[in-house]
């Protein structure tokens, strides 16, 4: 899977995304991520992207124009990609979750565009971009720590990527449910010792335990997600 990122700041992006589960990734070939600074792309002697809206208002808006050049640049780079899906991190945006990820994973192409200052160029939005994705209810300065949130959600479910699809398809929120708790060495910790159930070596107590845990940890921290839990409970047994 291929990600493009467009942005002013893409040593932050490359310093995110070059380390651990996603770094080891790219070097293997599962996924391949190159970030794209739109400086280059304009055409002002001081390398200007920004410029005062119209109408007024405070601060600088990003511009059309490179945005669009470095887009195009990105396309026909990559040209015989049969599925792509540009994506615009923006507060606008519906909020990324795991369903969104995992519809984003089966893109062949994601090209993800990086706001910042006030914001870009709604032409450029209508333009180019195919949906607006939001990591929270909250404004950031820039649009690159939620781009390496999008790519590191998506990425992770690319074949390859993680050693085997159970990583991910029984863990916290993908499986409907918050995830149990989980325990390692020492057995005991400032008096505290594992459950004896995790010990016993009888693993049908043990998934029992662990999905009672799930089911208490979700109603008492996700009560959004038990809701949703419970309905699609109610559903199947209808």
């Amino acid at each position: 899977m291929k990600f493009d990122i467009m942005t002013l700041f893409p040593d932050l992006v490359e310093y995110v995304l070059g380390e651990s589960v996603i770094g080891r990734a790219q070097k293997a070939g599962f996924i391949e991520i190159s970030t794209h600074n739109i400086r280059d792309y304009s055409e002002d002697k001081h390398r200007r992207v920004d410029d005062t809206p119209y109408g007024g208002g405070k601060g600088m808006l990003m511009m059309a124009p490179p945005i669009y050049r470095c887009y195009e640049d990105i396309c026909k780079n990559n040209s015989e990609v049969s599925s792509r899906r540009v994506v615009f991190m923006s507060p606008s945006g519906k909020v990324l979750n795991q369903k969104k990820a995992e519809e984003l994973s089966k893109y062949e192409h994601l090209i993800i565009l990086c706001g910042h200052y006030e914001g870009v160029d709604q032409r450029i939005i209508d333009e180019i971009v195919d949906e607006e994705v939001s990591i929270g209810d909250f404004v950031l300065t820039g649009g690159e720590i939620p781009a390496c949130i999008l790519v590191d959600s998506v990425a992770r479910l690319v074949e390859g990527v993680l050693s085997d699809p159970e990583c991910y398809e029984k863990e916290s929120i993908s499986s409907g449910l918050i995830e149990y708790p989980q325990y390692t060495r020492p057995y005991e910790f400032h008096g505290v010792t594992v459950p004896e159930v995790l010990i016993s070596g009888h693993h049908g107590n043990i998934d029992k335990w662990r999905y009672e845990q799930s089911i208490e940890r979700t109603k008492l921290n996700r009560p959004d997600i038990y809701e949703e839990f419970e309905r699609r409970n109610r559903l199947e047994k209808e």
